[in-house]
């Protein structure tokens, strides 16, 4: 079921929104036409009522922008506060400014499932901005899910057996996943070391490299809203998310401890399959997504809401910043 969900829209000063979803999951779409000329002035005098809004649906685009990328980072500002640098990375991704990045760089035939950015970590970003420099010829979407909806779509069952949380296992090696200099943005054995103890986290240096353990929630309760949430990456970690060719090509070389990345139950058993495909329903079922424009700016509350990428055809080229 999609289309414009039944709702006063909000408005903002000159501009009225429109929701724009599913029964699960809705954005607020502002359409800054013609009539707005000065858009850092419309973002900096209607910063409340942005943050409002995301504080309620969790999702929030901005229409019609220049494609100007001093533009995106002054709105960024202005609405979310000093940007975040990526830190404890788990995919590729190149630095545009101090503070601005591109979206993963996974090949353009892959899916990235759906996800709460850094939701693997004790620390994460509260809003996440993506700006749609261009748009792929086909394709592409950043499908968005609420995750509270998801939460509640999720079999009882399945929550019951996530509750002790889940475990994230990586190993970093040169030539396989990202090295453990660039997730950790160091060279410094000593420094790595000072993170993960400041972060709960077990590492072992090995002949190849690094393997780290961190055990999280799988659940979190949303501080403004006060909601619980579906909040993990065991579905993207868990080494079935990759394509079966890749992953029995990986497991023909390496022992499951020297797998990229991986996830496993709290207590450090595995997941069942068929709870990872009911996660992936709840997704499915939760998820609303719409084509890019240039232009386009999507903010999200990242505890509220989930996001992925959509496989695509052509260039595209979507920028992403990070507040707290």
């Amino acid at each position: 079921m999609t289309g414009v969900i039944p709702a006063d829209p909000p408005r903002l000063g000159p501009v009225t929104g429109r929701l724009d979803g599913n029964e699960h999951t809705s954005l607020a779409v502002y359409e800054l036409g013609p009539d707005i000329t000065d858009h850092m002035g419309w973002a900096k005098t209607h910063r409340d009522g942005i943050r409002a809004v995301l504080g309620t649906r969790g999702a929030v685009l901005l229409r019609g922008l220049p494609v100007d990328l001093e533009l995106f980072d002054g709105i960024v500002r202005a609405v979310g506060g000093d940007p975040l640098p990526y830190t404890e990375r788990s995919t590729p991704r190149t630095s545009v400014t101090e503070a601005i990045y591109t979206s993963t760089e996974y090949p353009a035939d892959q899916s990235i499932p759906m996800h709460n950015e850094n939701s693997y970590s004790d620390s994460w970003p509260g809003l996440l901005f993506f700006f749609c420099q261009i748009a792929a010829a086909a394709g592409g979407a950043t499908p968005i899910a609420d995750s509270r909806s998801v939460l509640r779509l999720i079999p009882a069952e399945v929550r019951e057996r996530f509750a002790g949380g889940v475990v994230y296992a990586r190993a970093f090696r040169e030539g396989l996943g990202l090295s453990w200099q660039e997730a950790f943005q160091t060279g410094d054995q000593a420094a790595v070391e000072a993170y993960c103890a400041r972060h709960g986290q077990s590492f072992q240096w090995t002949e190849d490299g690094l393997r780290t353990r961190h055990h999280r929630p799988a659940e979190q309760t949303e501080p403004h809203a006060g909601e619980r949430v579906w909040f993990n990456q065991a579905n993207l970690f868990h080494a079935s998310s990759l394509d079966e060719e890749v992953l029995e090509a990986l497991l023909s070389l390496y022992d499951e401890a020297d797998l990229p990345r991986h996830a496993y139950l709290g207590d450090g058993s595995p997941i069942d399959p068929a709870d990872l495909a009911a996660i992936k329903a709840a997704y499915d079922e939760a998820s609303f997504s719409f084509p890019w424009r240039p232009g386009d700016l999507m903010v999200i509350d990242n505890m509220l809401c989930a996001h992925g990428r959509a496989p695509f055809t052509g260039e595209r080229r979507i920028l992403v910043a990070m507040t707290a």
